[in-house]
């Protein structure tokens, strides 16, 4: 099934004509196309008989039309069936010859089964039917025979025992590659070229490989020096995978050969203090601090050492490379996105267009590669045109065996751990981590590939774990087995050593040398790592001084722009091409935009959030915004790219037009991408994209805000807690769809409750406006004032067009954003009996009913940030109605849900000893909201009642 799936997987339907032209070629002349269809023919004509062999088409097909048009047609038709038939020729070479091609082929595909990969040898494969000559009918008898070889690099002829010993060193040594599947021959060419030109034999001088047992030497000794100083603390360790720091360090010092400026890392916590120390320089006294519970603390909350990022520059022969590691909690895969989006931010800093100068490197588990939703998630970013980044290196660290689970039965469906990866056509390269030089190989063509190509590519960095799952795990009680096998394993940095010793290119002094040179550093607490450049700023920071001490979050910051400005950006927003056609309601709205614009209709909530977009772009602030119905608006109100219904190409490769690009002259950038459908990976791709980026404006949109929760884990260990754990600043803004319009559970509620849960320390900012002017003045305070925490909006649904949301120019131009709305009712304060207090939609159906009943004893305030809570305007509020005995909370929300198990203890704060706190809301209900239409109105109804019953 594997064998027919491998030969087969491009010849799917739409691939028909291409693959009956390459067809016809191959008939005319074989060595006319790629080596691999030509390969992949030839096994098709062999399972044909002499006389059945297929020749070309074309020229028959003509013949028998010109033979239909002959008058004696049917005496021309027998004689060219006579001649389509071929003469015998030497059957039994020529199928051997393909037979030879058939089983080259095969090598390509499969040889990986036969690769010596397990540095224990405790699931090492002994059989594959398809790589024995046997299976192609080749004999002993064949060795000899000199064949041709196709497309193997770097020999035409060779006997079959000659090509078979090039297969298996190239194949199934320490090296497996799997590569085959790829469509694009350019880059299954190239990858032959590096692997069968040496026979993947690396070819390395004497000094890299001292330097290679160096590298080893310091992976090694990290590890033991922590394990007898700081006896049963979990670290983590790296052992058994030591292999990764001169994994590393070649391909730092690669990237820095040919023009790479900086690296941004994301791992695990596996082995992750051993890259700490010995890739990117940290001090060893610093992390012995961090042990001892020394370390001096600067952050509210902290994290443990094995989370902690890093960032530092290393020498290389092409300059200085800026190295990051990003922080990272247990979460394990949760850190791919975020550095994608890190990465991206970079590139576009440095105008690297290509991702030629800021590449990514993901470290992996190889449970969690296979088993962690977000890895695919992140894998299917990659090639998107929002979120690529010109390709990722990915390095698994396979020490077979995620945490107690080392059955591949149990942990996963497939058949390596990598194989998630073949979804995006990414070469993988498995290596065998006992083979540093193999490893050093593999490292140099993986960059190069994605130097090359611009795509994800991964090596599989096969090695074991020589502790439990941390220093207090006791691995024998479930893995007896593999842990025997350990337990006798002398260590790489062993293994290699010898090696260099028996070739006579090290001394056994020397490597004695290197360990007692490593442990004397360790006890000084210094890093021996020479090529380290410490107190390097790069030239391409980011300068986050004006964010660190910022001011109150309740200061007074101007953002409104004069009438004169705000109708001149109508203009440009509303200025559409002459040959671009708008579909018709498009077209109504884009009108009426230009009436709001001259003052006579009154703005709605698209114009007002385009307007706010516009002002910053030409202020200076890029906008990066994304969400799976961005562009347009889930709820058909932003409209900030258009389409042609004539779909006309002219200057616009796809049918768009977004008039937020053109603006002013010298704007700033302005983007916005209909993502994927993903919630986890996207918005964990546009928080590191906000973390690398202060100055501009960089917004995720949940197609509902109850989709939201497919992203907890970025929610929850980065946005919400990433400047307490980390110090790491961050002025992203989730814009997320709340209100109860009777649309179901999965569609109402932005589970506001959670966000307010996790609000401490003033680290983020939840608000809910109310109208279009509080959206714009909102937008714009998040860039205009010095301060970069993260915002939640909950954004309304059907009050985006509700006839009394809406604001005017005047409000854009004289106003700020209010944290509290007061009554806007003329009513008497003296008379007022209860104040209903209230955030969002419901204002509205409050509004209305008072109106409707003639109710004239009762206030409303709408709170339109509920955190941090602005305690003295609700104080300035309450104060207002000195006779008041009753305040209620009202809310749409179930009384579990929503903001009143949170809002309720501030009120009580404010309210005066004689007051009453009382609460209007939906009975507490496991579900979000309910699914009938009928019962969401009959409990809208009922609260909203209950907001105004006189007694509470």
């Amino acid at each position: 099934m594997m064998k027919q799936l491998l030969e087969n997987s491009a010849l799917f339907g739409a691939n028909a004509p291409f693959i009956e032209d390459l067809y016809e070629k191959y008939l005319k002349n074989p060595d006319s196309i790629a080596a691999e269809w030509r390969s992949y023919f030839d096994s098709l004509q062999q399972t044909l008989t002499i006389t059945t062999r297929d020749i070309p088409h074309t020229p028959i097909i003509e013949s028998f039309v010109q033979t239909a048009r002959s008058p004696s047609s049917e005496k021309n038709l027998a004689q060219l069936q006579k001649s389509a038939i071929p003469s015998i020729r030497d059957e039994s070479k020529e199928r051997k010859q393909i037979a030879v091609l058939q089983l080259i082929n095969m090598y390509r595909f499969l040889g990986v089964r036969l690769a010596h990969l397990d540095p224990l040898n405790h699931q090492q494969v002994s059989d594959v039917p398809e790589l024995d000559p046997a299976f192609y009918e080749l004999t002993e008898a064949d060795m000899e025979t000199v064949f041709n070889t196709g497309s193997l690099v770097g020999q035409e002829h060779a006997s079959l025992q000659e090509i078979l010993q090039i297969l298996r060193q190239t194949y199934c040594g320490t090296i497996g590659a799997e590569y085959m599947y790829l469509t694009d021959l350019k880059q299954k060419r190239w990858i032959q070229n590096r692997l069968e030109g040496p026979r993947s034999q690396p070819n390395l001088t004497a000094d890299y490989k001292r330097h290679i047992l160096e590298r080893l030497t310091a992976a090694e000794g990290l590890e033991k020096y922590l394990h007898t100083r700081y006896v049963g603390q979990k670290r983590f360790s790296g052992e058994g995978n030591e292999s990764l720091i001169p994994l590393l360090d070649k391909l730092l010092q690669h990237a820095g050969e040919i023009g790479v400026q900086e690296i941004i890392i994301g791992m695990a916590h596996r082995g992750r203090l051993n890259v700490l120390v010995n890739t990117l320089g940290k001090m060893p006294s610093d992390l012995f601090l961090e042990f001892e519970g020394k370390k001096v603390q600067t952050l509210t909350a902290g994290d443990v050492k094995y989370h902690q990022g890093f960032s530092s520059a290393v020498m290389t022969p092409g300059g200085i490379v800026y190295l990051a590691l990003a922080f990272n909690p247990s979460h394990l895969e949760i850190v791919n996105p975020v550095v994608e989006g890190s990465v991206l931010a970079r590139q576009h800093r440095l105008h690297d267009k290509n991702g030629e100068l800021v590449i990514p490197i993901l470290l992996h588990g190889d449970a969690a590669f296979s088993g962690q939703g977000v890895v695919m998630e992140t894998l299917n970013l990659s090639q998107t045109r929002g979120y690529g980044t010109g390709g990722t290196v990915h390095i698994i660290i396979n020490n077979q065996i995620g945490f107690t689970t080392s059955d591949p039965r149990d942990s996963r469906s497939t058949l390596y751990c990598t194989d998630v990866a073949k979804m995006i056509e990414a070469p993988i390269f498995h290596v065998n981590g006992d083979d540093p030089e193999a490893v050093v190989m593999v490292t140099e063509i993986a960059l190069d590939f994605r130097m090359q190509f611009h795509k994800d590519v991964v090596i599989d960095l096969v090695c074991f774990r020589k502790q439990g799952h941390n220093e207090q795990d006791e691995p024998m009680v479930t893995q007896p087995s593999m842990y025997r096998i350990i337990n006798k394993h002398p260590g790489t940095r062993k293994f290699y050593a010898d090696k260099l010793e028996a070739a006579g290119i090290i001394e056994v002094t020397e490597t004695e040398a290197m360990v007692k040179a490593y442990y004397d550093a360790m006890d000084a607490g210094h890093n021996p790592n020479k090529t380290i450049l410490y107190d390097y700023k790069s030239p391409h920071s980011v300068n986050w001084v004006p964010f660190l001490n910022p001011c109150k979050w309740n200061q007074p910051v101007k953002t409104g722009i004069p009438i004169d400005e705000l109708k001149h950006l109508v203009e440009r927003l509303t200025d559409i091409p002459a040959t671009f056609k708008l579909h018709p309601r498009v077209e109504k709205i884009i009108a009426d935009r230009r009436e709001m614009g001259k003052g006579n209709l009154p703005l709605d909530w698209g114009m007002a959030e385009n307007l706010a977009y516009a002002s910053l772009l030409k202020e200076g602030y890029p906008i990066r915004f994304s969400g799976q119905d961005s562009g347009r608006g889930t709820f058909f109100h932003r409209h900030a790219v258009l389409h042609d219904q004539n779909r006309v190409q002219e200057q616009r490769e796809d049918g768009t037009y977004v008039p937020l690009r053109y603006i002013a002259a010298k704007q700033s950038d302005f983007t916005i991408i209909d993502s994927m459908l993903s919630e986890e990976a996207v918005l964990g791709f546009e928080y590191g994209y906000a973390t690398a980026q202060p100055n501009g404006l960089v917004i995720w949109e949940a197609q509902f805000g109850d989709f939201a929760n497919g992203a907890q884990v970025v929610i929850d260990q980065f946005i919400t807690s990433g400047e307490a754990k980390w110090g790491r600043l961050c002025g992203l803004v989730m814009m997320l769809p709340h209100g109860y319009e009777g649309q179901g559970p999965e569609h109402s509620s932005a589970r506001l409750e959670r966000f307010l849960q996790l609000c401490a320390e003033y680290n983020i900012q939840v608000c809910i406006p109310s109208t279009p002017a509080q959206i714009f003045h909102l937008l714009r305070r998040q860039m205009i004032r010095p301060i970069r925490k993260p915002l939640i909006i909950m954004m309304p649904k059907s009050m985006l067009r509700h006839k009394e949301s809406v604001s005017s120019l005047e409000d854009l131009a004289h106003g700020q954003f209010r944290a509290v709305i007061p009554e806007v009712e003329n009513l008497d304060t003296d008379k007022i009996k209860r104040i209903i207090t209230c955030s969002g939609k419901i204002y509205y159906e409050l509004s209305a009913y008072r109106r409707k009943q003639g109710i004239t004893d009762m206030a409303i305030i709408r709170l339109e940030q509920l955190y941090p809570f602005p305690h003295e305007n609700f104080q300035a509020e309450i104060d207002r109605y000195p006779n008041t005995k009753e305040i209620i909370w009202c809310q749409e929300e179930p009384g579990n849900q929503g903001a009143w198990h949170r809002i309720q203890h501030y009120i009580l704060r404010h309210k005066r000893p004689e007051q009453i706190l009382g609460y209007a809301l939906r009975p507490s209900s496991a579900s979000p909201s309910v699914g009938y239409l009928a019962l969401d109105r009959f409990q809208q109804n009922e609260l909203i009642e209950a907001a105004f019953r006189d007694k509470i």
